[in-house]
């Protein structure tokens, strides 16, 4: 079973479902300053703990600063606090009273006028203290460290001057700056920046993850984020989401659960899945090889890959263990029809992955395993060609689960109808699968996946070193080999899905800690891959 905080890990909730599970938090008797001193205790203890950040200016990286590590009175101690008019701006003022008591030199921004009860209580009291406070950005002094409590979840309107003239002036100073809950500006559920946002160094997130750390066009303001666990009880989460849509956020112990381990002590290749990868031409014969090292790294039992004929000879070199089907081409170089061994047909295989390096030449392929009533990823020229023919029409009328793998320009193409997936990635794969009855991975520095129900599975972290051609195909390929394997053992088909995305990108990650973000080729992360179960 797991434990609660690996269950609350998971969590990924909207700016509605925090505000309803907080409710019934203080309808139950916590009460609310209580909430805010914890909170921001622990705040200001994981302040005090992160070691300092190199800063990036125009390009270039910053020298580190000393902020806040080892005595105050060493110097690099200077705080500057910035106060909104919110609960979130009583969470900062008591981060500032907290590192005040320890010695630190700390001052504070308080721009509005109104504040809500609470956290004017706390401004008064640091007022007390002899903490400065100013109104204005240009009474601002210096600081090696800056806490963003101006605005928490939920906020919906764009900022205006002069809140949003001083944001743009406080991002602009070569300092961290650490966000409480959010950085000020973004929207909770879309990552939309509404106007203007703090560039945070660092986030912390309080209590459960909100949506907008999964949305692509959030990510760039969010630094490095991690959560406050503040000790929500379960049954106040439950109680919220129960009737709910789940998004759930991917962690290492929920993918490796899924993973096909082990294996019983007898067993058998064909009992470990046969995949056949449908992939390559004369034009992109990487394609065909990246997909089957893919493919090989899952672990599938029996690996087929269909060629055509005149690639047989390059796959064989790279994949000795692989059956290689050469296959009729085109005067292009495509495949022109599969031509499978004796006694085998497309009912032979546990699954079927079908697309990188095909090119549109090898439309009827690709129209014969969508009749097919196999387990079917469609990737690359197989969703090109599958736009071509009508996605949502053609998939309703499958007997078996498709996974479609798009990015974004895949996406739009396949989908035209559905709203922007760079707004609202999660409501855009939600919609397209529901449109289509096919499980939708939606590539991105965030991957996210829905089912035909609405249920969503996200990749918390990626890599913009795998922003590199055949990527992908890696990720079709091994996606592929567990398809195969969880079709002999009956593990849930999302569940699969996510896990593959899930080790693709820590792959990807693990490559760009030893070899830089610019040392991951595709073929170097095929190499990775079993690192990430190994480590």
């Amino acid at each position: 079973m797991q434990n609660r905080q690996e269950k609350i890990s998971q969590v990924v909730v909207t700016a509605v479902q925090m505000r309803d599970i907080e409710d019934r938090i203080f309808a139950a008797g916590m009460p609310v300053v209580a909430l805010m001193e914890k909170v921001a205790g622990l705040i200001a203890r994981r302040i005090q703990e992160i070691p300092p950040t190199p800063l990036k200016k125009g390009g270039y990286i910053l020298s580190n600063t000393p902020f806040l590590r080892g005595s105050p009175q060493a110097g690099g101690s200077r705080v500057g606090i910035l106060v909104g008019p919110g609960h979130n701006g009583g969470d900062a003022l008591v981060v500032a009273r907290e590192l005040y008591f320890r010695g630190y030199e700390v001052w504070i921004y308080s721009p509005f006028s109104k504040l809500k009860e609470l956290t004017s209580q706390h401004l008064q009291y640091a007022q007390s203290l002899g903490i400065p406070i100013y109104q204005t950005i240009e009474q601002l002094p210096d600081s090696d460290l800056l806490i963003d409590g101006l605005f928490g979840f939920g906020l919906e309107r764009n900022l205006i001057d002069p809140i949003a003239s001083a944001i743009n002036q406080l991002n602009e100073l070569s300092v961290p700056i650490y966000s409480i809950d959010l950085p000020s500006g973004l929207h909770t559920d879309t990552g939309e920046v509404l106007g203007t946002a703090i560039r945070a160094t660092h986030t912390f997130c309080l209590g459960l993850w909100k949506l907008a750390f999964f949305q692509d066009q959030a990510l760039e303001y969010l630094g490095k984020a991690e959560l406050i666990d503040f000790d929500i009880p379960l049954a106040d989460v439950e109680a919220v989401l129960k009737d709910t849509l789940r998004i759930k956020r991917i962690t290492p112990a929920t993918a490796l659960a899924t993973l096909p381990l082990p294996r019983p002590p007898v067993t058998h290749k064909y009992k470990e899945g046969h995949l056949l990868l449908i992939c390559g031409s004369r034009r992109y014969a990487g394609g065909a090889i990246l997909t089957g090292l893919g493919a090989r790294a899952s672990g599938v039992g029996m690996l087929s890959i269909a060629v055509p004929e005149s690639l047989k000879s390059l796959l064989v070199s790279h994949l000795p263990e692989a059956l290689i089907v050469g296959c009729p081409e085109t005067e292009t170089g495509a495949i022109a029809q599969l031509q499978l061994p004796e006694k085998t047909d497309l009912s032979s295989f546990n699954a079927i992955a079908c697309g990188p390096g095909l090119t549109r030449d090898a439309t009827p392929i690709v129209q014969e395993v969508i009749e097919s009533d196999r387990p079917l990823i469609l990737d690359a020229d197989g969703l090109n060609i599958l736009a071509q023919m009508g996605a949502i029409a053609t998939l309703k009328k499958r007997l078996g689960v498709t996974v479609l793998t798009p990015h974004t320009g895949e996406f739009q193409r396949l989908f035209p109808d559905v709203p922007d997936a760079k707004h609202d990635r999660v409501q855009a794969v939600q919609e397209a699968a529901a449109q289509s009855q096919a499980i939708v991975l939606l590539k991105g520095a965030r991957t996210a996946i829905a089912n035909p129900q609405g249920a969503v599975w996200i990749i918390p972290e990626s890599t913009p070193a795998l922003a590199r051609g055949g990527s992908g195909d890696v990720l079709t390929g091994l996606l592929g080999g567990l398809l195969a394997q969880a079709a002999t053992k009956q593990i849930p088909v999302e569940d699969i899905v996510a896990t593959a995305a899930w080790w693709h990108s820590q792959a990807g990650i693990i490559a760009a800690q030893e070899r830089t973000e610019l040392g991951v080729d595709a073929f170097t992360l095929t190499q990775y891959l079993i690192k990430v179960l190994s480590n």
